[in-house]
């Protein structure tokens, strides 16, 4: 049996595996980061003309009216170009996204079915669920938000670091000393987070599951008054929930104080210092005040990496859970078009010398060896738990013998295409389901080919016509979920 944990693999090497089963995601990223370093750039005008307006337009004993409101207009317009750019950015990057996560929902879905009976069990379905639905959601969020920032962030700092440079090589090295211990303790923080959040998609994952089957067996849980050690389990998922989510956030509120801290920091020594390089006549008023609002484009990236640091151990919690599944190998595999198809007509079915056991459990069928010619009508007999539904499951292709082999028409069925065994070998569990739709959507589930007189004969010749005139709606009928709007005997 395959397990659902996939390959441990570092952060980097997550996301980039990630993206690579996400093709959608990286058409067209070049220009959504041109527009992304344009919406950057913008970000300086406003200190420059700060800066400009001051040193030039202020010089002399008369402002200089014509430069400054020159200025002033070449300033809003690099704003309004810089809103233009991010917009479309934000629209590029929720199209690309929404695509991109829509064919992961869609892989991890299909892929599901694709795992075998044993694999599936191993866990529980409201996890399972999770992983295609609620994992993917906190990819969905540091994608559309939180992947694009980094970057922008990022170019933002350089950017801001660049410009103080030009203006103060002094002040530019007083910032980034009071920053320097801040960004050593960071890939710390992140290792801190990275187990923290995983934790919280397991938990999280747990809940879900809980809740599904109180859900689901409320039936059941009624009828044996089981209601308070129902509602005391769920207690207990839903505690540890909010036990990993609480310990997460204490991580994540531990940093961004020091960060606050530190920015006020680095402008209190910017202040005192800048006001002596001023007087010593090394740096102008104009370009020391310019100074103060790139302080605040250099310490906003610094906040926004906290933040995005948050969101990006979730999203790889979660991106590191779905390609769990995804790496998880079908121990059941189609061959697909290399597989045989079998022919049409009655066929033969043979065991030989199969044995099955059950992960960690003992053999259930030891040495089994059947032959059932065609036409043949069998009846298989025996205890509870010796082997019967085992057996169906085997020759059904729902699971595949530890030992031995299962053939039709001599074909070993692990050779046989899903599609051409399904046709000709059906299985009816002891458990019926109905899926939420109507009468006939289900009746025809297993042969969508069916017409409505071909099901109506089918239903007559099992002596249902009358039940079927006394629904309202005929077989046009609502089911409901799992059948609930119809009796257990019907």
């Amino acid at each position: 049996m395959s397990s659902l944990h996939g390959v441990e693999r570092s952060a980097l090497a997550t996301v980039r595996h990630g993206l690579s089963l996400t093709p959608e995601f990286r058409k067209g990223i070049a220009g959504t980061l041109a527009l992304a370093v344009l919406a950057t750039i913008g970000k300086i005008i406003v200190p420059i003309a700060v800066q400009q307006t001051i040193d030039t337009g202020l010089k002399g004993s008369v402002p200089d009216l014509p430069y400054i409101r020159g200025a002033v207009l070449l300033c809003a317009a690099a704003v309004v170009l810089t809103a233009l750019c991010a917009y479309l950015m934000n629209v590029r990057l929720y199209q690309a996204t929404e695509a991109s996560l829509a064919t992961l929902r869609t892989r991890g879905f299909r892929h599901v079915h694709d795992l075998s009976v044993l694999t599936q069990n191993s866990e529980r379905r409201g996890a399972l669920v999770s992983r295609v639905t609620g994992d993917v959601d906190q990819i969905s969020v540091f994608m559309q938000w939180g992947g694009l920032m980094i970057i922008i962030a990022m170019g933002q700092l350089l950017v801001a670091t660049v410009l103080m440079f030009v203006y103060s090589w002094q002040l530019a090295l007083t910032v980034w000393l009071c920053f320097m211990p801040l960004m050593v303790v960071l890939p710390r923080f992140q290792r801190w987070l990275s187990g923290a959040y995983t934790q919280v998609r397991e938990r999280a994952g747990d809940m879900l599951a809980a809740v599904g089957e109180s859900v689901v067996g409320a039936a059941v849980i009624r009828a044996h008054g089981s209601e308070a050690r129902t509602a005391e389990r769920l207690d207990v998922t839903i505690e540890a929930n909010k036990a990993a989510q609480a310990r997460t956030q204490r991580i994540v509120a531990t940093v961004f104080p020091v960060t606050e801290i530190v920015a006020a920091l680095a402008t209190t020594a910017v202040v005192l210092i800048g006001v002596r390089l001023g007087v010593a006549g090394d740096i102008t008023a104009g370009r020391l005040i310019a100074f103060l609002f790139l302080i605040t484009l250099f310490v906003s990236p610094m906040q926004t990496a906290t933040e995005m640091l948050n969101e990006a151990q979730n999203a790889i919690a979660g991106w590191r859970r779905i390609l769990g599944v995804l790496d998880t190998p079908p121990d059941v595999a189609d061959p697909g078009e290399d597989g045989v198809e079998l022919p049409r007509g009655p066929i033969s079915v043979s065991f030989e010398e199969v044995g099955f056991s059950y992960p960690g459990g003992a053999p259930v069928l030891t040495g089994v060896t059947v032959d059932i010619p065609p036409r043949s009508r069998i009846a298989v007999v025996g205890e509870t738990g010796s082997g019967k539904t085992t057996f169906a499951k085997l020759l059904t292709r729902l699971m595949d013998p530890v030992t031995g082999r299962v053939t039709v028409d001599g074909h070993d069925l692990r050779g046989v295409r899903f599609s051409s065994l399904r046709e000709r070998i059906v299985m009816v569990p002891q458990d019926g389901f109905l899926f939420d739709g109507t009468l006939e959507e289900n009746i025809r589930f297993g042969r969508p080919s069916a017409t409505s007189e071909e099901i109506l004969l089918a239903l007559t010749e099992l002596g249902l016509a009358d039940w079927l005139e006394g629904l309202p709606e005929g077989l046009a009928t609502p089911v409901g979920q799992r059948g609930e709007s119809l009796s257990a005997g019907e």
